[in-house]
């Protein structure tokens, strides 16, 4: 949307939701006994944990933002950018730098975005709350001018004012993959219609000198970071088995009606089929036999990257029992630390995304906005970060005569080059989650 100096959007994300059942389901028993049994007596040498905790080879890629060359900005703005963000953490995160290489292409200022307040979880954190605004400004001052606020004569540029009526000055028809080239042609003009010098305004907001940034790890030794999506919504659209008996199966069903009509592809397919295409999410018992076999011995420090599992404690407890090490952002938090980030999901989230980028290792349980952001941010830096082969778990879990040397083998070979080997973006894929070859240059 496009007003007199402005460029306004609007970024949603489409987010189901549906109150729990109670009692709907039986605390499941461990499915894989047999494998619990050998993960909790497993052993590991030296030279196994030398070579898991090695940090990732030089790949022959690095950040084009380090590169070390500097741009100028001209002279002159050419119109403001306000960007009102909905959804979780992520999309809105993605929202941010999209609207910074927008007022990049178009050299419009961009105003500190506003966050929606989330519907789902009447989440009301602030940019503010969640990123530190002089670093944001002062990192990308070669880049983009940045305003903290409109000047006070736009102080009719409000959610609302958009919200209320169609504006004659709006534009709604930018493609989804829309090139560089489109805004130019198409947006650029709107915003030249209406010249505004905004050049003393935006130096205002600039800082000269930022104290902090990012600093060094802290703390002893390695850790691993383990982002588990298993809420109901991934459990119910799956249509697979978790072992919660008939009264979960009839529960995740009676869901999958309300919320989807029915109308879930998956439902076709027996749950032995879902699970021989990895096409069924890991359990937390699953993920935990995973990085096990890989060679996480049970004095691993593990930090649990999760929003609501689904089954709560009940089903988190057989990782609990592989890593007693195990932590969250509620266990490693204070009462009072606790009480103000409570009711705050996005904020919870970027806890979640901070601690990911500082880990030695990162694996996540299943795809996602959270996955992609981490994976792609972690392949910017070059950081070990494990991606499950869940074809090949899927069958291995299928196979209830497996024994543990023949899984933990066939999981180590099936993941050897799973483990932060870069790979090129292909036609259609996001920058944020493959962002080689466009901002990463050849070293």
């Amino acid at each position: 949307m496009l007003y007199p100096q402005f460029l306004y959007v609007v970024v949603s994300s489409g987010f189901h939701s549906y109150d729990d059942l109670c009692a709907e389901w039986n605390a499941p028993k461990p499915r894989h006994s047999r494998l619990l049994k050998s993960a909790l007596q497993r052993q590991t040498s030296d030279e196994q944990q030398a070579e898991l905790w090695m940090p990732l080879a030089h790949q022959g890629w690095k950040p084009c933002a380090h590169s070390g060359s500097t741009s100028t900005l001209p002279e002159k703005s050419q119109g403001y950018i306000q960007v009102f963000l909905d959804g979780g953490l992520n999309q809105q995160r993605m929202g941010i730098c999209d609207a910074v290489a927008l007022a990049k292409i178009l050299n419009a200022t961009l105003i500190i975005p506003h966050l929606e307040v989330n519907p789902v979880w009447q989440d009301s954190s602030t940019f503010m709350d969640i990123f530190d605004v002089d670093h944001f400004i002062n990192v990308l001052k070669d880049d983009i001018r940045i305003a903290k606020e409109l000047p006070d004569e736009y102080f009719w540029s409000t959610r609302e004012y958009y919200a209320t009526a169609i504006r004659a000055n709006r534009v709604k028809t930018a493609p989804v993959h829309a090139s560089a080239n489109w805004y130019l042609e198409n947006v650029l003009p709107v915003l030249q219609r209406y010249p505004h010098s905004t050049s003393e305004v935006d130096n205002v907001s600039y800082l000269k000198n930022v104290d902090g940034g990012s600093k060094d790890k802290q703390g002893t030794g390695k850790f691993v970071v383990l982002h588990l999506r298993f809420d109901k919504d991934m459990a119910a659209h799956s249509a697979c088995d978790f072992g919660g008996g008939k009264a979960e199966k009839l529960a995740l069903a009676k869901y999958r009606q309300v919320i989807w009509q029915g109308r879930v592809l998956n439902s076709q397919f027996t749950d032995e089929e879902l699970r021989s295409q990895g096409r069924c999410p890991l359990t937390p018992e699953e993920i935990g036999l995973l990085l096990a076999a890989l060679g996480f011995d049970n004095s691993t420090r593990l930090y649990l990257a999760s929003h609501k599992v689904y089954g709560g404690a009940a089903r988190i407890s057989t990782l609990q029992s592989i890593f007693p090490f195990m932590e969250d952002k509620k266990s490693l938090a204070s009462s009072e630390e606790r009480a103000q980030i409570k009711g705050k999901a996005s904020l919870l989230a970027a806890v979640d995304y901070y601690v990911s980028m500082h880990s030695d290792i990162f694996i996540s349980a299943s795809p996602g906005n959270m996955h992609n952001a981490v994976v792609g941010h972690r392949t910017y830096e070059n950081l070990k970060t494990i991606r499950p082969n869940m074809a090949l778990l899927g069958q291995l879990f299928l196979n209830k005569s497996v024994t543990w040397p023949e899984f933990q083998e066939a999981v180590v070979k099936g993941h050897k080059n799973r483990q932060g080997l870069l790979r090129l973006r292909k036609p259609e894929q996001s920058i944020y989650t493959y962002p080689a070859p466009d901002c990463m240059c050849k070293a």
